[in-house]
C-alpha cells in the first residue's frame, strides 16, 4: 500500500504521523512511504533520517496526501479538505465533536476517517490510542499552568509548591482520568495542594490507592465544584466522554468568583472543553485574560515536546497502522476495536458519540 505522510500545518504543531522507526517497519512490509519534506523536522527527524530506512521524500503536500492511506496526528486544517478524497483511508485524531465543518467535508468527500481517540481497547472501555497523549497532556497542564501563574505572564505571582513559612499553591483538577490523573502526579510533585474531583466513585478509590492522603478526593458535584473552583489557583479541565463533547461544569459566573490571576488550563478544550469561558487558543498565542482569569486553551499541546509525543503516539498507533496497511479496510473487520475508531465511511456518519452531537448529519 502507499501511504503518505503529510507535514502538519496547524499552529506550531511539530509532531508527525509517523517516526522513522515505524516507517522503516512498514517499508519491511512491502509497503511505499511517501513523507512530504521536512513534515519530520520539529520532532527531530531529519529527511535522510526517513531516507535511510527506506521511504521516499516528497516535496509537495499533495504528493504525500494523494496515497491509499494518509497518516497524520492532527486533524486536516480547511487549506487541506482540497487534498481527501474518495476511498482514501485517514487515520489521524480528528475530535469531531467540536469541528461541524470538518465533519461535513469528510462526510461529502467520501473519505473513510478513523480517528486515534476512539479506537476501543477490546473487552474495555480504555482508548489505547488517545492515552499517551493524554499522558503528556496531563503533565504539560501543571508544567504550562505554573508558568502562566508567574507574574509576569499574568498570574496570581503563585508558586505552587510554596515555601517553608508560606502556602502552596492550591491545584484543582475536574476528572481523574488519565490526564486528571497525570496532572496530579506533577501537582504533587512540584508540592501543590491537590483536590480531584470526579463522577466515578470507584476510580476515586483507585486514586486514594495510587495518592493516599496527598491528594484530596471528592465526589463531583456543583457544590463541590463551587466550593473548590473558587479557592484554586490553577484549575486544569479533565473531563473526557468519548467521542462526545464535553459538559460545561464551571460557568461564567463562577469563574468571576475566581481570583484575579488565577489560571485555568482546559485540556478538554479540543471536545468543546468543560469551562464557559474559555475558547481554543494556539501555541502562537496560547492564553487570554477573562473575567479577571487566565485561560489556556491549545487544544495541541503534546505539540510542545514533538520528540517525546511522536514517539509516544507512534508507539501506539503503529500496530494499527500496519493492520491497515496489510489488510486495507478488511482490517475493520479483522479487528473490532479498530473499527469502533471510525466516525465516517461512504458518505455516511458513523460514529454514535458523534451522531448524538450532530444527529441531523447522519
Amino acid at each position: 500500500m502507499e501511504i503518505g505522510v503529510p507535514k502538519e500545518t496547524k499552529d506550531q504543531e511539530f509532531r508527525v504521523g509517523l517516526s522513522p522507526s515505524s516507517a522503516r517497519v512498514l517499508k519491511e512490509n512491502g509497503h511505499t512511504i511517501f513523507v512530504e519534506t521536512q513534515a519530520g523536522v520539529g520532532a527531530g527527524f531529519t529527511d535522510d533520517d526517513y531516507r535511510s530506512v527506506g521511504a521516499e521524500i516528497v516535496l509537495t503536500p499533495e504528493a504525500a496526501w494523494n496515497r491509499d492511506l494518509v497518516i497524520k496526528v492532527k486533524e486536516p486544517q480547511i487549506k487541506e479538505y482540497k487534498f481527501l478524497q474518495k476511498g482514501q483511508i485517514l487515520f489521524t485524531y480528528l475530535h469531531l465533536a467540536a469541528d461541524r465543518k470538518l465533519t461535513e467535508h469528510l462526510i461529502d468527500c467520501g473519505v473513510c476517517a478513523i480517528a486515534y481517540e476512539t479506537v476501543e481497547q477490546d473487552g474495555t472501555n480504555k482508548l489505547p490510542l488517545l492515552t499517551p497523549m493524554s499522558i503528556v497532556a496531563g503533565r504539560l497542564a501543571v508544567q504550562f499552568g505554573a508558568r502562566f501563574l508567574e507574574r509576569q505572564q499574568g498570574g496570581r505571582g503563585v508558586l505552587l509548591g510554596g515555601v517553608p513559612g508560606v502556602s502552596s499553591g492550591k491545584v484543582v483538577i475536574l476528572g481523574g482520568g488519565v490526564v486528571g490523573t497525570e496532572a496530579a502526579k506533577i501537582a504533587v510533585g512540584m508540592g501543590a495542594s491537590v483536590q480531584i474531583l470526579d463522577v466515578n466513585v470507584e476510580r476515586l478509590g483507585y486514586l486514594e490507592t495510587l495518592f493516599g492522603s496527598r491528594v484530596e478526593l471528592l465526589y463531583s458535584n456543583s457544590a463541590n465544584i463551587e466550593a473548590t473552583v473558587t479557592q484554586a489557583d490553577l484549575l486544569i479541565g479533565a473531563v473526557l466522554l468519548p467521542g462526545r463533547r464535553a459538559p460545561i461544569l464551571v460557568n461564567r459566573n463562577l469563574v468571576k468568583q475566581m481570583r484575579s490571576g488565577s489560571v485555568i488550563v482546559d485540556v478538554a478544550v479540543d471536545q468543546g472543553g468543560c469551562v464557559e469561558t474559555l475558547h481554543a487558543t494556539s501555541h502562537t498565542q496560547p492564553v487570554y485574560i477573562e473575567e479577571g482569569v487566565v485561560h489556556y486553551g491549545v487544544p495541541n499541546m503534546p505539540g510542545a515536546v514533538p520528540w517525546t509525543a511522536t514517539q509516544a503516539l507512534n508507539n501506539s498507533t503503529l500496530p494499527y497502522v500496519l493492520q491497515l496497511a496489510n489488510q486495507g479496510l478488511e482490517a475493520l473487520n479483522n479487528n473490532p476495536p479498530l473499527a469502533k475508531g471510525v466516525n465516517v465511511q461512504n458518505h455516511r456518519l458513523v460514529h454514535p458519540a458523534v451522531a448524538e452531537v450532530f444527529p441531523d448529519l447522519v
